[in-house]
């Protein structure tokens, strides 16, 4: 009797807890209603194609049913037979009396990594479903031969983020993890996801994006960009930060990097054994590193010709009166690399040769292709961003956050999103998705520039780029140049990337395709022993015929560049102490503009 007694108590408190956990949802739904309630009026052109576009699909679907009734009726019988199949083999093993799934050989996929996505009935029979349902839209898609190329792989795209949305991972009633969890705790995960997810919402003005990372867990300058350093320059653009010498002897030639404006500098820097800045300095080089403003408002009319001028050709002019060389080398990681080459062809036409050496990081300068961002610089989204950056000034970090982050929408958003929501799971302390939330928003001149110039018009390498008063060719950068592209990158492809190298007016060419992607191909320090790379002194032609007579090496690339760059660095001398030649200390590394947030 008395044990149960006892079970009765027990369940009496989980039920009591139970309760009072649905109110603490009830209270936290409040919030969460009145957080979205602050969300500003958007355009709705940054949520989602234009009608166009849908038209055109539609279109396209409709003149299949009318050529080729067949295939889509092949199809349809296809899909319902796989569905049918799959319900009818439920069927049989429950009326057998047992309660368990039919065989099941779909392949492996982490989102049902559970057990019970294979063992129970319910699940089981959600997850085929949906799998099968999956693959016929696909299928579907890809038969839709009527629409060009671009237009084909938006709807792709967009197919795949509908597929993903779908995924029964995503909801509460569908997810075994996420109900398992709610009954072990009596409801308790989903007051903490729920917390999670009006925190969320509070802290983007009513827009939801997923926390990636513990926002206390780390402060820049204390745990993470943490290499010794001063700040000896600073203007409306930039700081310029001289790193401390950790060896007796330095290279003449000082090194420059330009990070990109997108993301902040310390990604180079989040940690010492990942640090490529404390590599690079341990290697006995002076080295400059420039960290950008984050723009406000008051930076609209900023454009790439004040980044070029205040930006490269300032921290050029100082690190040359610094160290007393007439010649630095340069570094340029993404859209800072694309900048890079602007500033070298604007260089070459003015006559300047201050440059040495350009090292590109996962840079783009060809256009022509843009990868798996096509599916956003057409007409549609770009002229949305057009009116929204006239109306704010900036391009807001939080379009260009939720982009990259769409581009692996499981990984990026659906993945953190269950855990945090569902499973009332913290984010991780993990000091990548750290810095990958620290973002930072774009002039809206810049971001204009960029995205109709550039990408659109692919102005550098086909007829040329208006700026400063020059025409800028590609075939202006004429200077030795080594190109660092990686494998599996998603914003940078490196065939793109390497047809940009190709077309450089540089007789003295170097092209390395790392493995990985466009963060761990670059920040993939020798110790590792994680990732190789592949080299061919033939830098022509197309990027397939020099990947299949390249070689394989082991490791990291950052040993090979850096001989590269020690040949191009000049003779060793007593190593620089910053803060000196009249270019007293502002403050210690990192600086100050890192730490500007933009929600702040």
């Amino acid at each position: 009797m008395s044990e149960i007694k006892g079970e009765e108590e027990q369940m009496g408190e989980s039920l009591d807890r139970l309760t009072e956990n649905l109110q603490k949802m009830e209270e936290l739904s409040k919030r969460m209603v009145a957080a979205m309630g602050a969300r500003a009026p958007g355009d709705a052109g940054l949520e989602a194609p234009g009608q166009d576009f849908y038209m055109k699909a539609g279109i396209a679907y409709l003149n299949e049913m009318m050529t080729n009734p067949a295939k889509l009726m092949e199809h349809q019988v296809q899909y319902w037979g796989k569905t049918l199949t799959h319900f009818l083999e439920a069927q049989q093993e429950l009326a057998k009396g047992h309660l368990a799934a039919p065989d099941d050989e779909t392949p492996e996929d982490r989102r049902f990594a559970n057990p019970m996505w294979r063992t129970h009935p319910y699940f089981n029979f959600i997850k085929q479903q949906y799998l099968i349902s999956s693959a016929a839209i696909e299928q579907a898609v890809e038969g839709l031969d009527a629409l060009e190329a671009r237009d084909k792989q938006r709807v792709e795209f967009f197919a795949k983020q509908m597929i993903d949305l779908f995924s029964p991972t995503n909801y509460l009633a569908t997810n075994p993890d996420a109900l398992e969890r709610a009954v072990e705790t009596d409801g308790q995960s989903l007051v903490d996801g729920m917390e999670n997810l009006v925190r969320d919402i509070e802290a983007n003005q009513g827009l939801l994006l997923p926390t990636l990372a513990d926002p206390d867990a780390f402060t820049v300058g204390e745990n993470i960009g943490t290499a010794e350093g001063e700040v000896i320059f600073r203007n409306k653009m930039m700081e310029l930060i001289q790193y401390t010498p950790t060896t007796e002897k330095v290279h003449k030639t000082p090194l420059i990097i330009f990070p990109p404006w997108i993301n902040k500098f310390y990604i180079m820097d989040l940690k010492p054994q990942n640090s490529l800045i404390r590599w690079i300095v341990d290697q006995g080089y002076t080295l400059f590193v420039v960290s950008w403003k984050n723009p406000d408002q008051s930076y609209a009319d900023v454009g790439l010709g004040d980044y070029i001028e205040h930006g490269y050709l300032e921290a050029i002019r100082v690190a040359k009166e610094i160290t007393g060389e007439k010649t630095v080398n340069a570094i340029g990681y993404c859209i800072a690399g694309t900048t890079l080459s602007l500033t070298l062809a604007l260089m070459k036409a003015r006559g300047d040769k201050s440059v040495k050496s350009a090292t590109f990081f996962t840079t783009l300068t060809d256009f022509s292709d843009q990868g798996e961002f096509t599916v956003f610089l057409e007409d549609d989204f770009v002229d949305a961003i057009e009116r929204q950056v006239k109306d704010e000034g900036i391009l807001d970090s939080y379009y260009m956050s939720k982009t990259f982050s769409f581009l692996r929408a499981n990984d990026l958003v659906y993945g953190p999103a269950v855990r945090s929501y569902m499973m009332g799971e913290a984010p991780p302390a993990f000091d990548l998705l750290y810095w990958n939330g620290d973002s930072t928003n774009l002039p809206g001149k810049m971001a204009i520039e960029y995205l109709r110039d550039l990408c659109q018009g692919n102005a550098l390498a086909d007829g040329g780029f208006e700026l400063l008063g020059e025409t800028l060719r590609l075939q202006d950068v004429t200077i030795p140049v080594c190109a660092i592209a990686c494998e599996t990158d998603h914003i940078a492809a490196w065939k793109d990337s390497f047809r940009g190298v190709a077309q450089m007016g540089s007789k003295d060419k170097t092209f390395i395709l790392s493995e990985s992607g466009h963060i761990a191909g670059i920040v993939n320090p020798p110790s590792k022993k994680k990732y190789g790379h592949y080299t061919n002194v033939h830098v022509t032609g197309e990027p397939e015929a020099w990947l299949d007579t390249a070689e394989k090496q082991d490791g990291s690339w950052w040993p090979r560049w850096e001989a590269w760059l020690k040949k191009r660095s000049g003779t060793q001398i007593a190593a620089r102490q910053p803060g000196k030649a009249g270019y007293e200390s502002l403050s210690k590394a990192p600086g100050t503009y890192v730490l500007a947030k933009t929600n702040a």
